[in-house]
């Protein structure tokens, strides 16, 4: 079997990747290595669970600085983000594209508009791998550019070799592991003081239709994942904005964001 210049350039890749997993700069040299192989003009890697993500290292701003979007993200937008939800939903093993994982709706989003398209501009790929039952370290890598099918499909062939990197570089990653995540914004009290001053405050029930509607379900969706019907989600939708004041879901998204702020 003859090996080519390219299995070559690859194996060198990985050699050197392994050399960096207990160096700080681990994170940039898996990026600058995937990054031979498809677009990627942003990139974070974090850890995922039930409290605040935990970012463990991040491509810098524009001008070299924290990216003033992706704080946003840290106070509680990512209670929107996909790849958080279906995470905290089902959390596995893989690698998971925006397709696979987008609500139906997710382009008409508020957040979709305010956050997304600015911050990750076209698409967006997770490499996930599983810690324990409740935190999954992930790999997040956007571009600017929709990804190709061929990408997508080298990607998910190269995973398997990044995969057992990214969970053996763990252990080198003690100060996030010791440290306490902040605990994320309880769904029951996410319009913070807002709720508080209703006469009928929000059911369980409304919350939950609000939060799917802020992430982009349909209302079929919403439907399927609350096991109601459509019509009922219309219901609890229309006493929600009547209780809140507010005719429009980019209203209730800003709602959201100031209880977040």
């Amino acid at each position: 079997m003859s090996i080519t210049l390219q299995d070559m350039a690859w194996h060198q890749a990985i050699g050197r990747l392994i050399e960096a997993l207990d160096r700080p700069n681990f994170w940039l040299v898996l990026v600058r290595l995937l990054g031979r192989y498809i677009p990627v003009d942003s990139w974070v890697a974090l850890i995922l669970s039930n409290s605040c993500p935990q970012v463990l290292a991040e491509c810098p701003g524009k001008d070299g600085g924290p990216d003033p979007l992706f704080q946003d993200y840290l106070k509680g937008l990512y209670l929107l983000d996909p790849f958080y939800l279906a995470n905290r939903e089902a959390p596995h093993n893989g690698l998971f594209w925006l397709a696979d994982v987008a609500p139906e709706c997710f382009e008409q989003t508020d957040y979709y508009q305010r956050y997304f398209r600015l911050n990750i501009v076209a698409d967006e790929v997770h490499i996930n791998v599983q810690l324990d039952a409740q935190r999954t370290l992930s790999l997040s890598l956007g571009s600017e550019r929709p990804f190709s099918a061929d990408q997508i499909a080298l990607l998910t062939l190269i995973q398997s070799w990044v995969a057992p990197l990214m969970r053996q570089r763990m252990a080198f990653e003690r100060e996030a592991l010791e440290q306490s995540a902040s605990p994320a914004p309880n769904w029951q009290t996410w319009l913070g003081s807002t709720d508080q001053q209703l006469d009928t405050p929000l059911s369980a029930r409304e919350l939950d239709v609000g939060r799917l509607m802020l992430s982009g379900c349909s209302n079929k969706e919403i439907a399927r994942k609350l096991a109601i019907s459509a019509e009922t989600v219309k219901v609890h939708r229309k006493h929600m904005y009547s209780k809140l004041g507010i005719k429009s879901q980019s209203e209730l998204f800003s709602l959201f964001l100031n209880a977040q702020s």
